[in-house]
């Protein structure tokens, strides 16, 4: 009942497993794995010289399949239990013969068993290396096994969040919150024993399964005994929450409509008339109740982000100020997170309540609905950000380094909040497109990480790699120059649609020496000062947003999609 017979198990393996995405991804993820390293292959013909360059690829191979199952392992489990809910099949599933225990099993292996599968499938591609040397064997099973042991943490997080919201986007982003502090430090971990095979080995054998199965069990009997004793059954499985009784009984941050800075993105609502000439559609979004299914969510994503700021806070804007980008970067990955959640569900919403016909057909234009759309969302998104921005300014009134980089500064805000607009601009535009919001969200995450995160990737890629080891060639042969030349400038330029690949060439000069040097070393190689791409990314950034916004007025005019 638990394994061998779990319907649940079963059933969901038969969907999720035959279903076309599943084959799709499976193709990309290989194709991807399989250009990495055909493109980050050593040129030279004898294997014995290329030891360090075939250690650098294999560890390259694993942190960026570790990073990829870190993103996708929330995408497979986030939406385990809240998809039931939003199904309306949930008080079913509690109703059925199956005991607690075998229902998130079921759930815990089905969502992972796409992945695993991925995971696994990966390894030819892996074993082609070992003949360049350098790598041990073991370093290859450890490095696996610490990734299985990853994956089923990691969805056993994701599951825990399932079953403690009500909606797939407040599942998905807490899970977030939580799994990637994880992966970042196991990350760190991984690179402090590079180069002892056996040690990564016993690490693997020994703490890390002691620590994954810590965690697991703790959260599989917290969540087998919430789906015993179920407190969000009835009206069709949505929690009844009194916000008043939560506020008492709630550890830690509180939030309060009627208090600064709460009410800026959670006002009280309206107990007066609209003023004349008013957007209604901004009016009702803006005073909509945000927090019908409690505070859970907004209270793990307030204190969650500014307990991870205080370290990154500390040493990259006050002990290292050259490191202000690397704080810069946390503060957009934060945003990147949270600034989908509120404005994917904006039109998708009134097609989920069959409403959008009745919009369409108002005196309101295309215009004041979309942009009262937007604003509601983007109001919430971005005070959730300004929450991190404050030590920035902080640090300008303490750190003289700031002020002789006040350009600098200026150059940080305005990635900062060009991010905020792009964010939730591009969750509108795939709401217009999409019917159903856990589309449109997983869309926007797909094309965020595609604009901000892959040309980052890429340059740092062919920079270590496809130009690496033709360094001591290019004295002798000046055509490998040249083309070496034209293919970093290429690269560099596909940063113009990253806000990290801009904040990090952002000019930013400490008076002290000895942090000039450091500045001029490190990450700086791979995006060194340029206002050019800050200013190429200004302009791009600028002119996406207008055309998707023009886009999607031009989709409301001709009623996309009001009768489905």
């Amino acid at each position: 009942m638990y394994l061998v017979e779990n319907p649940v198990l079963q059933r969901e393996l038969v969907v999720n497993l035959r279903m076309k995405r599943a084959f799709v991804l499976l193709l990309f993820y290989q194709v991807i794995l399989a250009a990495v390293v055909y493109f980050a292959w050593p040129s030279q013909t004898r294997l014995e010289a290329n030891s360090e360059t075939a250690k650098g690829l294999v560890n390259m191979f694993f942190l960026g399949q570790y990073i990829l199952t870190s993103l996708m392992a929330p995408s497979f489990a986030a939406a385990a239990i809240t998809g039931e809910k939003e199904r309306k099949t949930y008080e079913m599933l509690l109703a059925s013969p199956l005991k607690p225990a075998a229902i998130c099993l079921g759930k815990l292996f089905s969502s992972l068993a796409h992945l695993g599968l991925l995971v696994f499938a990966s390894l030819p591609i892996v074993m082609l290396c070992l003949p360049l040397g350098g790598v041990s064997f073991y370093e290859v099973l450890a490095a696996y096994l610490g990734l299985l042991l990853s994956i089923i943490t990691f969805g056993m997080i994701s599951l825990a969040c399932s079953s403690y919201f009500q909606r797939t986007a407040a599942s998905l982003v807490a899970s977030y919150l939580l799994i990637l502090p994880l992966a970042l430090v196991a990350i760190l971990i991984w690179k402090s024993f590079e180069g002892q095979a056996e040690s990564r080995l016993m690490l693997v054998l020994t703490v890390l399964p002691a620590i994954s199965a810590a965690i697991c069990v703790t959260l599989f009997l917290n969540t087998s005994a919430r789906l015993l004793h179920p407190p969000d059954v009835g009206s069709e499985g949505k929690e009844v929450v009194d916000l008043d009784q939560e506020a008492q009984e709630v550890v830690g941050l509180v939030i309060q409509r009627d208090q600064f800075p709460d009410r800026l993105f959670a006002p009280p609502k309206r107990d007066d008339l609209m003023e004349d000439h008013a957007n209604p559609v901004y009016d009702k979004e803006i005073h909509s109740e945000i927090f019908s299914q409690g505070t859970l969510m907004l209270r793990l994503v307030i204190q969650i982000s500014m307990l991870l700021a205080i370290p990154i806070m500390a040493v990259c804007l006050f002990m290292r100020p050259q490191w202000a980008a690397w704080y810069i970067g946390y503060v957009v990955i934060f945003n990147m997170l949270v600034g989908p959640v509120f404005s994917a569900g904006s039109m998708t919403s009134e097609r989920e309540r069959q409403t959008l016909d009745l919009l369409l057909t108002t005196t309101i234009t295309p215009w004041q609905i979309l942009w009262g759309k937007l604003i509601a969302g983007l109001r919430i998104s971005s005070v959730l950000t300004m929450f991190l921005v404050w030590p920035l300014f902080l640090a300008c009134v303490l750190v003289p380094d700031y002020w002789r980089n006040i350009v600098g500064v200026g150059a940080y805000l305005t990635v900062i909040m060009l991010t905020c607009v792009t964010t939730a601009i591009l969750a509108l535009f795939f709401s217009v497109i999409f019917q159903k919001t856990s589309t449109s969200l997983m869309t926007s995450y797909s094309l965020i990480i595609l604009l901000f995160c892959v040309p980052l990737a890429t340059t740092i890629f062919v920079k270590t790699f496809m130009t690496g080891d033709q360094r001591a060639t290019v004295a002798t042969n000046s055509a490998v120059e040249t083309s070496e030349s034209a293919l970093v400038r290429s690269v560099h330029w596909l940063g113009t649609s990253s806000p990290f690949a801009a904040s990090f060439s952002v000019p930013f000069s400490p008076e002290d020496a000895n942090r000039i040097s450091e500045y001029n070393s490190g990450f700086n190689y791979y995006f060194p000062n340029n206002w050019n791409l800050f200013g190429s990314y200004v302009g791009f950034t600028l002119a996406l947003n207008i055309f998707m916004f023009v886009v999607m007025i031009w989709l409301l005019n001709v009623r996309w999609r009001v009768a489905d």
